[in-house]
C-alpha cells in the first residue's frame, strides 16, 4: 500500500481518518469526523465536512462540498451522517448533505455512482449503486433512487419520491411521483413516457425479457379496467416473471407518493 500524498497547503483536522493511498490536493478541506477509505482522491479546493464517510477509490473533483449541513429549518447541528460508497465519481460544484433526526439520520450513496458538475443530494437520500446523475440534476431530501437510476440533466426530484432501478429521467424534468422500474419520464411536470428500453438494452436485458416488460406495463397502463384490476391482471398473469414483479412489488410498497401515469 502507498502513503497518504496530502498537499502542504490543504487542511487535515486533528481526528480525521486517512486510509492508505489517500490522495488530498490543494487547499482542501478535511473536517474531524471524516473518513476517507483507501485511494480515495481529493481534486483541490474541496471541502468534506459533518460525520463523512466516503468508500474506496472514489474521486471528488474541485469545488465540491460533501457533508454539509442540511437546508433543512429544523436542523440543530445533531450528529447525523452521509456515507458515500466506492469508485464513485463525484465531479466539480456537487454537493450532498448530511441526514436529519428527523429523517433516516444519514444520507446514504451506493458504490459506481458517476455524478457530473453541479448535481446535489439533498439530506435523508438513499442513491443505491450505478446511479448516474447529468450535470445540474437535484434530488430534494428523502428521495430513494433503486440501482442503474438515469438522470437526465437539470432534473429535479420531489422530496420522499421513489425511483425504481433503471429508470430514466429525461432532461429538464421535474418529477413529483414515483416512477415504476424499467421506466422512462419527460416533461414538467414529468409524465411517464413507456420503459427505458436503450438503457435494458445496454445492460443486457434479453430480448424474452423486454418483451415481458413491455407486455406487462401495456396492461398496467391501459385505460381501462380501474388500476387496482390491472395490477392483480399483472400479478396473476407474470407471476413468475421476476423483472416484471419488480415492478408490481414497487407499486404494491408502502411510499409517501403516488405512481407516475402516463399522460392521458
Amino acid at each position: 500500500m502507498g502513503k497518504v500524498n496530502i498537499h502542504p497547503t490543504a487542511i487535515i483536522e486533528e481526528g480525521a481518518k486517512l486510509a492508505d493511498d489517500v490522495c488530498v490536493g490543494p487547499y482542501c478541506c478535511v473536517g474531524p469526523q471524516v473518513s476517507l477509505d483507501s485511494g480515495v482522491n481529493l481534486d483541490a479546493h474541496i471541502v468534506i465536512a459533518g460525520r463523512t464517510t466516503i468508500g474506496a477509490n472514489t474521486k471528488v473533483s474541485a469545488f465540491t462540498k460533501l457533508g454539509g449541513a442540511p437546508q433543512h429549518l429544523g436542523y440543530k447541528d445533531e450528529d447525523t451522517a452521509l456515507v458515500i460508497g466506492k469508485n464513485n465519481i463525484i465531479r466539480e460544484n456537487v454537493t450532498m448533505h448530511l441526514g436529519t433526526v428527523e429523517g433516516r439520520g444519514e444520507t446514504r450513496i451506493g458504490d459506481n455512482g458517476f455524478f457530473m458538475a453541479g448535481t446535489h443530494v439533498a439530506h435523508d437520500c438513499i442513491v443505491k449503486n450505478h446511479a448516474i446523475f447529468a450535470n445540474n440534476a437535484c434530488i430534494a431530501g428523502h428521495v430513494v433512487l433503486q440501482d442503474h437510476v438515469f438522470l437526465g440533466g437539470l432534473s429535479a426530484v420531489h422530496q420522499f419520491s421513489h425511483i425504481g432501478a433503471h429508470a430514466f429521467i429525461g432532461a429538464g424534468a421535474v418529477v413529483i411521483h414515483d416512477i415504476i422500474p424499467y421506466g422512462s419520464a419527460n416533461g414538467n411536470y414529468a409524465d411517464l413516457v413507456g420503459l427505458n428500453l436503450i438503457g435494458l438494452r445496454r445492460r443486457g436485458f434479453s430480448k424474452e425479457i423486454i418483451n415481458e416488460l413491455r407486455a406487462a406495463y401495456r396492461i398496467l397502463f391501459a385505460k381501462e379496467p380501474p388500476f387496482e384490476e390491472r395490477v392483480k391482471e399483472v400479478s396473476d398473469k407474470f407471476g413468475e416473471h421476476k423483472d416484471v414483479m419488480n415492478i408490481i412489488e414497487f407499486i404494491n410498497s408502502d411510499r409517501p407518493r403516488h405512481i407516475m401515469m402516463p399522460k392521458q
